[in-house]
């Protein structure tokens, strides 16, 4: 790359401006993608610790067999990655609200994106993964109310700090009900945060499903030069 910054793609979308960069890290010479959306970061390739352990410590629940596995939010790939390193994985649904995304996928824009849409076990589904809950009818188009291994979620900032004041009955009490509905028996939901566990929020989870806990995922972080930590929420299907 020959400039220290580029902009791959720019897109005006219904959430607001929508910006696929690379730029060169200046300390170890990597190239780092990020995804922005107006001035928050959706997604960067400097940290993606969590993101891995969000589907290792969700798919270390489920029992061993074939798995049906539904990720929310795409991203740069990574949770997704991880969930099709797990030899047992049968299917994979990845539901993002934003088609530009997906098309950055498949366009190789973003890195080993066109493996993971050309793998025949996974399927980008452009959607709102909220609204598809709040339906009832779940995240298969070809078979509503269709039951999943695990629900793995990486969309909000937090249940507290939203991408939009929709999402919020999601994290309440009836929104969750819904998604255990959408989950096989003993089933795992797991939700990964930027925030520290929130006892009000695991209280309302212990509500709806058995095994709850909040899992603290520490990483490297050269830009402060400190260990950030993000929280991974786990809960099963009664």
């Amino acid at each position: 790359m020959s400039a220290r910054f580029q902009e791959l793609d720019w897109r005006q979308t219904p959430l607001g401006e929508l910006t696929l960069r690379r730029r060169l890290d200046p300390s170890s010479g990597k190239e780092i993608h990020e995804i922005k959306l107006n001035d928050e970061f959706l997604m960067s390739s400097m940290f993606t610790v969590a993101e891995v352990e969000l589907a290792r410590l969700a798919l270390a629940e489920v029992p061993r067999g074939p798995l049906h596995v539904v990720v929310g939010g795409l991203g740069l790939g990574y949770t997704a990655h991880t969930v099709l390193e797990d030899p047992d994985i049968e299917s994979l649904l990845v539901v993002d609200a934003l088609g530009e995304v997906i098309e950055w996928h498949q366009q190789g824009l973003i890195p080993a994106g066109k493996a993971l849409a050309a793998d025949p076990r996974c399927r980008l589904v452009h959607g709102d993964f909220f609204a598809m809950v709040r339906s009832g009818q779940g995240f298969d188009a070809e078979t509503p109310g269709r039951h999943f291994d695990a629900i793995i979620v990486d969309i909000d900032h937090s249940p507290r700090h939203l991408l939009h004041p929709t999402n919020a009955d999601f994290y309440e009490l009836e929104g969750l009900q819904r998604l255990a509905g959408l989950l096989s028996p003993g089933g795992v939901f797991a939700l990964w945060s930027n925030d520290p566990p929130d006892e009000e929020f695991t209280a309302t989870l212990a509500s709806v499903f058995a095994d709850v806990r909040a899992e603290v995922v520490s990483f490297a972080n050269p830009l402060q030069d400190i260990d950030s930590t993000n929280t991974v929420y786990l809960a099963k299907r009664r």
